[in-house]
Formats: structure tokens, sequence, C-alpha cells
């Protein structure tokens, strides 16, 4: 049994990319048990994934007590591999505490994070303007494994979920819009528009707005036609809701990550983040589209334009 501790305390999309590479892990290497050091807002994801053996919680308000706690659970054990996928100050320290035989991190480490390793991985051959998850397969190689994507990312179901609430007339399958981002320059704020032009075209179909952040629909929708989760979207329950998408518009956020993971097709709406690094992957996917704004301004990208590249896309499924 080879014993690994991932740390990746952080973001949604960024432990979705960890997770992804945990997956692929575990399809090339035998006998592989994986730990997780991750903050207590994303532990219920990093759970159900079966790609993950443990979880050990990150307390970001617990201060040195909650720190402390931490390293001496961590201790507890002897680990072969410890991967701090992270790269900052906080994860670097609490690298420097576990029991391991190799420390491993990223070369790009941050707030001298770096200091606290054994080795580094190198860049993929793009360096620096590689994307964000080619970064993370770097580290497979370490274990012996190919830095690609092998295996499929799962998730254990949920008892007692229902997602009834999510399907159209006839049964039809939902479009899926995660309408917010923890970053405001990536909130977009055509999704109302966008929903109204894609009810009009057909009374048959329902949009499905989702996101950990209330967004209030004015009423504007038919009930038939419209489900409002915004605020009221768990975490365990998303590769559930996803899976059950037709499509997933979202802003640049973990969400979209985590609908090209699971190979539901996905429109990604980008305003300054650039998505040749983080793109919903592998950009070249067929069903992975990116409509970036004008000058990298959301306020300059239209709902009609957002409409005009779904319906080509749809178009060219059917």
């Amino acid at each position: 049994m080879t014993e690994l501790l991932i740390i990746k305390p952080s973001s949604l999309g960024d432990i979705v990319h960890g997770l992804q590479v945990a997956a692929s892990l575990k399809a090339q290497v035998e006998g592989l048990r994986i730990s997780w050091v991750v903050r207590e807002i994303f532990a219920p994801i990093v759970r159900a994934c079966t790609a993950v053996d443990e979880v050990h919680i990150f307390e970001r308000g617990g201060g040195a007590k909650g720190f402390l706690r931490l390293t001496r659970e961590l201790r507890r054990k002897h680990y072969d591999f410890v991967f701090d996928l992270q790269g900052l100050l906080r994860t670097g320290l609490l690298t420097s505490r576990v029991h391991a035989d190799r420390k491993v991190g990223r070369s790009d480490a941050r707030e001298c994070s770096g200091l606290f390793l054994g080795e580094r991985v190198p860049l993929p051959r793009d360096g620096r303007l590689s994307h964000a998850l080619e970064i993370l397969l770097q580290f497979c190689p370490v274990l012996g494994a190919k830095a690609e994507l092998r295996g499929i990312l799962g998730f254990r179901p949920v008892e007692g979920l229902s997602l009834r609430f999510a399907d159209g007339r006839g049964g039809g399958r939902p479009i899926l819009m995660f309408v917010d981002s923890r970053r405001a320059e990536k909130c977009w704020n055509g999704f109302k528009q966008l929903t109204e032009l894609i009810l009009r075209e057909d009374r048959f179909r329902k949009v499905v707005w989702a996101g950990s952040s209330y967004v209030h629909d004015r009423g504007a929708f038919p009930e038939a036609q419209f489900f409002n989760l915004t605020g009221n979207t768990s975490l365990v329950s998303l590769p559930a809701l996803i899976r059950r998408a037709e499509w997933v518009i979202a802003n640049d956020s973990g969400p979209m990550h985590l609908a090209a993971a699971l190979g539901v097709p996905v429109m990604g709406i980008f305003g300054p983040t650039n998505p040749r690094l983080f793109g919903p992957y592998p950009l070249n996917a067929p069903d992975h589209v990116v409509v970036q704004a004008p000058v990298g301004d959301l306020r300059l990208l239209t709902a009609k334009d957002v409409y005009a590249r779904f319906q080509r896309a749809r178009a060219r499924r059917t």
C-alpha cells in the first residue's frame, strides 16, 4: 500500500482539477491510498469523490490552534508521499510538519513555500502559460504514472437525493446555469436575458439556476420552465445535478470545471481571466465552448451574442 497525502485546501475549481489528478493516479497506480487536506467549506465534495480515501479538515478561521490540531492529526501517520498542490506559505508549513518519505510541490510555488519541499515537479512544456490542470498533472510521474487524465472522476451517490424538479416537460434534460462566481469581476450580468431568449425558443425547455449565493429571478419566468436553486445548491449534490443537465452555462467558476470533468457539454463565459489557462479542459473538446468578453470586460458581452454562440454549439451536436 502506497500512502499519498494531497494538500489542496481551496478553491473549488482548483480542487476539481486536483480530484481529476487523484482519479488518474488511482487508475494508474495499484495499491494507492489517497488522503486529502481541504477547507471545511469544500470538504463535502472531496469526501464524495471515489478517488479519495480519507479527508482532513483545514480550518481557515481556526487560527494557530486549528493549525496545530490538524498537524497533530496528520503526524499520527507516516506517508510515502506528500503533494502540496497549493504552493502557498500555509500549505508549505503544513507539508513541513508531516512525516513523509518524499515531499513534493510545484515549481511555481509562492510565498516561499518551496523552502519546505524536498523536490519540485517541472512545469509543462508551455511553462506558466500552461493550463492549470496540466500543471497539476505533472505530479503524476512522481508515482510512475503518466501526466495525463486516466480513469473516471466518480462520486458516491447521495442517499435520498431527488432531482425531478430539474426536468422539463416530457422529462427533457435542463439547461443548468451557474450565474455567480466568487469574484465579482468574473460575474456576467446577462443570465436573465439569456434565460428569456432560451425559454422563448422552446416552451418545453427548462432552465435551472444554481450556485452557492442567492440570485433573485424577480419571478420573471414560468414555473413550469424555470427553477431557481441559487443559495440552496449543496456541494455534495453538485455532481448529480450537473450530470442531469443537457448543457451547463457558467461564469469562470468551479462548477464550470466540474461540468467539463464530468463530460457534460459546457459553455464558459470569460471576462478578465485567460481561458487558455483556466478554460474548461481540454480546451479543444467539441463540447467545451468558451465565450470571451470583448477586451476582457463582461459589461460589453451581450446576451444576444452568448445566445447565438449557444445556438451554434447546440446545432453542432444534433
